[in-house]
């Protein structure tokens, strides 16, 4: 063994290997027929060696023939000694065929077959955009998506040093999925904050300076020649599960701003760190791409830079997972390399901002991904403006009636500070994460995904319409009488409900006739509130 393949090999014990792995796997037997489930990732593991050059720079991969003769090229991966894995998530159902390609002579021209079963009940593939509608997300099934984010940036830290279980990833997944988010923004890696800490921390809810790192070495001493398997084996877990709870991993690949040690740019090693990553998350169906948080702030890249990488990701990712980038002003001057796009703002005036925003980018959806609201906790971790959870909670539902999608950022789960089961602490000191699960409902149950912003249909407050006979308006909390405006040429009855945003109640006024005295006076003054008008046709 070369003293390359020595201190690879090396690396793979700076953390327990997973003694469980997530992804269903099978050794390799030449001509032999697997069995998995549409959209359901699978291990194929190949224990030929790799031969003497650097393990993880072995080309690998696979041409796969599918049962209307589908052509897909997937690239394998180096997971440790004597284990080259090639992961396939069938996307459709029935056989499929393949023939392996590599230098090495152990791996090239290898043949077998997988054969997929129809998806279970409640998998609905990857997220993509709604072909009926360019701004919308939909599933590979058609199913729409209306996402609400949560934002876990040390998601990655919380068990990675218990090759047994990820009993804290779990709970604070539990709480996440039932509160109406279905998209997790986390990082692959973070390091610490900048700022202070709370004096109040307790050292078990900080997750900075974890141990833990995606190269050989530490953050503090790293060897970017090599990958820490390890590391990558306990993020399989982490995304896995979060497929099995049906939520969206919007996996961000590099952060600039939170201490992390990263190889230099374009570099052979910054090269092989981003390449992994795509080769080895691709075939989850809950994956989604953000080549960086911030991507162009704090002086570490350019934009060139970040559209190289992203035209770099297009060209490995055979599962053609959506991709964006956490930066606004690269969005905006290179819309046709991202599938959708995120907006940092803390504005003041925010639905205004958002519309704005859209209408910029007609063809593409919108995803606020940090609007400067990030609700108090028990323990204090970076000051936004908005700290107040009703306060995050009315921006969530500016962004939302502008036809756009937010993000939620809780102080003691979003950053190093993670309590990973929030119903332990007292109930003032508890997130208001159920607010979310009202606004969840509430999109569900009347298809905000078919719904447009239009304004002019009431004397204040924000509309989301149909533009025919649904009209639900954000109801803004210092409106005294709210008046409704319909289309000039509508007849007949009006029926109008109020949705508590808080608690998720409805109550239902008194029909009247189009055309008559349309003044509503709001159920709890000096609280936002969501009024839901539908327009019976007559006479």
């Amino acid at each position: 063994m070369s003293f390359r393949c020595l201190a690879v090999g090396l690396a793979f014990w700076a953390l327990p290997l997973v003694t469980a792995l997530p992804v269903p796997s099978a050794p390799f037997r030449s001509g032999a027929e697997v069995t998995t489930e549409q959209w359901q990732p699978f291990d194929l593991v190949f224990s030929a060696p790799t031969g003497a050059g650097h393990p993880f720079d072995v080309e690998f991969s696979a041409a796969f023939t599918g049962p209307a003769g589908e052509k897909l090229i997937i690239p394998g991966f180096f997971d440790g000694p004597g284990r080259t894995v090639l992961r396939f998530a069938p996307p459709r159902a029935g056989r499929w065929t393949f023939t392996t390609a590599s230098a090495v002579p152990g791996l090239n021209q290898l043949s077998g077959a997988i054969r997929a079963t129809a998806a279970g009940p409640g998998r609905h593939g990857p997220l993509g955009i709604d072909p009926k509608n360019p701004r919308q997300f939909a599933h590979a099934d058609g199913t729409p998506s209306f996402p609400i984010a949560f934002e876990a940036d040390w998601l990655f830290a919380l068990d990675a040093e218990n090759p047994a279980g990820i009993p804290k990833t779990v709970s604070l997944v539990r709480h996440i999925a039932a509160n109406g988010f279905n998209q997790v923004v986390m990082n692959v890696y973070a390091y610490d904050v900048t700022w202070p800490r709370d004096h109040q921390l307790d050292p078990a809810h900080d997750y900075g300076r974890p141990r833990i790192f995606p190269f050989g070495g530490d953050n503090t001493n790293p060897d970017f020649s090599t990958l820490n398997v390890a590391f990558f084996q306990h993020l399989d877990r982490v995304i896995a599960h979060l497929d099995q709870r049906g939520l969206i991993a919007h996996l961000m690949i590099y952060v600039w701003n939170k201490q992390v040690s990263w190889p230099a740019a374009r570099s052979a090693e910054d090269n092989r760190y981003f390449d992994y990553i795509v080769k080895r998350y691709q075939a989850f169906p809950n994956m989604l791409w953000d080549v960086s948080k911030e991507a162009t702030g704090y002086g570490r890249n350019d934009m060139p830079y970040i559209a190289e990488r992203a035209a770099r990701l297009r060209a490995l990712d055979a599962g053609r997972r959506l991709v964006t980038v956490h930066d606004y002003g690269y969005c905006s001057r290179y819309p046709d390399t991202v599938d959708f796009i995120s907006i940092q703002t803390w504005a003041s005036e925010l639905w205004h901002v958002m519309m704005d925003v859209r209408a910029k980018h007609p063809t593409k959806p919108i995803l606020n991904i940090e609007h400067g609201g990030y609700e108090r906790g028990p323990i204090h971790v970076f000051t936004g403006s908005y700290l107040d959870p009703e306060v995050c909670l009315e921006r969530a539902y500016q962004i939302v009636f502008a036809g756009a999608f937010p993000t939620h950022y809780w102080q003691d789960t979003s950053w190093n500070v993670v309590i990973h089961d929030p119903s332990v602490l007292p109930e003032a000191d508890r997130p208001r994460l159920h607010y979310y699960r009202h606004l969840a409902t509430l999109a569900a149950r009347y298809g905000f995904t078919g719904l447009e912003p239009e304004p002019r249909r009431s004397n204040n407050g924000f509309c989301l319409s149909n533009q025919r006979d649904l009209f639900v308006y954000l109801v803004p909390r210092e409106t005294s009488a709210f008046v409704v405006r319909p289309p000039k040429e509508a007849k007949g009855t009006l029926h109008a409900t109020w949705f508590d945003p808080f608690s998720g109640a409805s109550r239902m006024e008194t029909p009247r006739p189009i055309g008559s005295d349309l003044f509503f006076t709001p159920p709890a003054p000096g609280r936002m509130a969501v009024l839901i008008v539908r327009l019976a046709p007559g006479p």
